[in-house]
């Protein structure tokens, strides 16, 4: 099937025959659905918390924070291109339109539609418009004419601003009395009021492609002496890559490596969950963990951080817990403590023991309860169900036989199974990728993340190259498999936290307006 080409370029990526192997059987033979057992829902699985019993948790987030060595971890490779795929739409329809007025009624561009009606509204419309002006052309002439896709070429391509082929990180979101932020700018803002260390320092660390990392650190060069002046702070900015041994080979319809017109196998980015090799290089105590386009402006963010720091304390209380029983099992290990933790791992972790558990012995109990307490801790936000695409909060059977809490994708749901399905339709929240995680034991030596992952948790999509099918495999998720053998806890937040931008037209909502 391999030719020595072939090798070399698996050694060029640092992939072992043996990988890509595995990768093409998991093509062959499809990836388990995951088990469900119910959705997880306030008062089972999903905490809620009074006003009063908050300030308890942000009490104890702040007392410890100054502390920890706390970093803000924001997924930022992402191209905007899926942004405005409806943009480009338009502009290549108005290639054989000679009416772009009507053209831009018909209801598969409304999308355009409205981007155009609210073109004024954006932060980015005085640099387009400049832009535009930078090539003799006025963008109100041009709006009077009715010349829309001259002007969305503008936004869209290196003729202009060129959104088009950006990173969402890049561009700019939100605009204030004097200026105009970029997502990156909003989580230095956001940084600097849940993760500042008692040394006045804030570290985020954001994931890029390579082709703009660049463009990444002139932004952070050119503006990171205005927000540590504004925030009283000394913002630390690092940047990581998608690790080429994270791609994964692509094949046809027929599970052989699909080779591109030089001979080559086309590797493809193996989707969020490579990220998990990136967050395990991070040297930290706590990781916020929270996607690039999900921002507000200034005049939305106190509830933002105000819940940041509730999942906070609840890391902090929760890992206080968990490390004094593992301190204690080192001490002793008796019938009354094995209890205790016993409780504490059903009532608090929301997990069920495997039936064989309760057939071991005090000891084997014990050895058996250190393993799994000692492990990675997170703490995961939840809103309420309004519609929004995402995985969700469920109880789940896992490989070791017990039931635990998993944040579960739609497409890991059995669709020939009906009472799964209906289980999918019972959830109340969603995942909006609010995370906190504790990366380090009892000890404060690092966790191997790697050994926490469910390789059986992956994806297979259908794709296309040059006109050609394909099939594609991406990692287990970040937030899914790859953090599958976690300590877990869910927490209710509410949804003005979770605004994120999935289309050009999301910016023009309230929240992301003056």
């Amino acid at each position: 099937m391999f030719n020595e080409r072939d090798i070399q370029q698996f050694e060029a990526k640092g992939i072992s025959q043996a990988q890509v192997n595995q990768q093409i059987k998991y093509f062959k033979e499809g990836f388990p659905y995951t088990k469900v057992t119910k959705a997880a829902t306030i008062g089972d699985g999903l905490l809620k918390f009074s006003e009063s019993e908050q300030q308890l948790y942000v009490a104890a987030y702040e007392t410890n924070s100054p502390q920890l060595k706390v970093f803000k971890f924001v997924p930022a490779s992402g191209a905007a291109s899926r942004m405005f795929k409806d943009l480009f739409a338009f502009v290549e329809a108005a290639k054989d339109h000679p009416d772009q007025a009507q053209l831009i009624q018909e209801e598969e561009h409304k999308v355009a539609k409205t981007a155009i009606e609210g073109i004024r509204q954006f932060a980015f419309f005085h640099a387009l418009k400049e832009s535009i002006a930078d090539s003799g052309l006025s963008i109100d002439q041009l709006l009077a004419d009715k010349q829309y896709a001259t002007i969305l070429t503008y936004l869209l391509t290196v003729e202009g601003l060129n959104y088009g082929n950006l990173p969402k990180g890049l561009l700019q979101f939100h605009e204030y009395d004097a200026t105009t932020r970029t997502p990156v700018e909003e989580h230095f803002m956001e940084g600097g009021k849940y993760c500042k260390a008692s040394d006045g320092s804030v570290l985020l660390h954001f994931t890029v492609s390579p082709e703009h990392q660049s463009r990444f650190e002139a932004l952070v060069a050119e503006k990171k002496a205005t927000y540590d002046h504004l925030l009283g702070v000394t913002i630390q900015t690092s940047f990581s890559q998608q690790q080429p041994y994270t791609d994964t080979i692509a094949v046809d319809m027929e599970d052989q490596p699909f080779r591109l017109e030089d001979g080559s196998i086309l590797f493809r980015p193996g989707g969020h969950g490579a990220l998990i090799e990136n967050l395990n290089q991070l040297d930290a105590d706590f990781v916020f963990i929270k996607n690039v386009d999900n921002v507000v402006p200034d005049r939305l963010k106190d509830q933002t951080y105000h819940y940041k720091r509730v999942i906070g304390g609840v890391l902090v209380q929760l890992q206080k817990l968990i490390f004094g029983y593992l301190g204690k099992l080192d001490a002793v290990e008796s019938e009354a403590l094995i209890s205790a933790i016993e409780k504490f791992y059903q009532e608090q972790l929301s997990t069920v023991f495997p039936p064989t558990y309760h057939q071991l012995g005090l000891q084997e109990k014990a050895a058996y309860l250190r393993n799994k307490l000692n492990r990675p801790i997170r703490v995961c936000g939840m809103v309420k169900n309004e519609g929004e695409p995402g995985g969700g909060p469920f109880w789940t059977e896992n490989p070791d036989e017990t039931v635990s809490l998993q944040i579960v994708e739609s497409a890991q749901f059995d669709p020939e199974d009906e009472t799964q399905m209906e289980l999918l339709k019972t959830s109340s929240h969603f995942n909006p990728v609010d995370i906190v995680c504790s990366l380090k034991n009892y000890k404060g030596e690092k966790f191997d993340l790697l050994k926490h992952v469910n390789h059986q948790q992956g994806f297979i999509a259908n794709k296309s190259k040059s006109g050609r099918s394909l099939k594609a495999l991406e990692l287990p998720g970040l937030w899914n498999g790859s953090m599958s053998d976690w300590n877990t806890v869910f927490v209710e937040v509410p949804v003005v936290t979770f605004n994120p931008v999935k289309k050009v037209t999301d910016l023009l909502r309230p929240s992301h307006q003056k």
